[in-house]
């Protein structure tokens, strides 16, 4: 009886091991980083955050910030932020990818102050140095209308980068609302 359940054991092992060598060989190879994935790497690492919100013409409304930038896999970044905003705090968590089928980088944000999640879509210039992301969603500018929004992050070295966030007003001009600026902690 011994030398069957061995035996057994032997053949379940064998039969196991020839399984996943088949199922290894059969499996496709998983997708690598692509160039575009490398460039969102510039983000990462600890980022002292100043910015003005410009709610009212002249009445800039002053803030201060921290963020923190993880890559997920080589794929992704998250982006993990707060700061003090209008008398009270703010926080934020943003992802960040490319996504090769659509030729575009895409991410979304959810912050403490709203219960929406905003998704984006956009692009990088030719340079390489500034990432415009485009959305749509209520603006508390236009009374919760549903508003085309443009955030453009510039790198204007390794360690400084300035964020710009724009809206469409009925004109169809675009009208800054929120001016940032991230400087890598040393």
């Amino acid at each position: 009886m011994k030398f069957n359940s061995l035996k057994t054991l032997g053949l379940i092992a064998a039969l196991a091991c020839g399984i996943m060598t088949a199922s290894a060989q059969t499996m496709p190879e998983m997708p690598k980083p692509q160039k575009e994935h490398e460039w969102l790497k510039k983000f990462e690492g600890e980022w002292e955050l100043k910015s003005q919100m410009l709610m009212e013409p002249g009445k800039p409304i002053e803030s201060k910030g921290s963020e923190t930038v993880r890559t997920m896999g080589g794929f992704w970044i998250t982006a993990e932020g707060n700061g003090e905003m209008m008398g009270g705090t703010m926080s934020y968590l943003m992802t960040l990818g490319y996504d090769p089928a659509k030729k575009k980088y895409v991410a979304t944000m959810i912050d403490s102050m709203t219960g929406r999640m905003w998704e984006y879509t956009g692009s990088l210039n030719e340079a390489g140095t500034t990432l415009t992301l485009e959305t749509e969603g209520p603006c508390p500018m236009r009374g919760g209308k549903l508003t085309e929004f443009k955030d453009i992050t510039e790198f204007k070295s390794d360690d400084q980068r300035v964020f710009t966030s724009m809206y469409k007003d009925e004109k169809g001009e675009w009208v800054t609302v929120f001016k940032g600026e991230a400087n890598r902690k040393k």
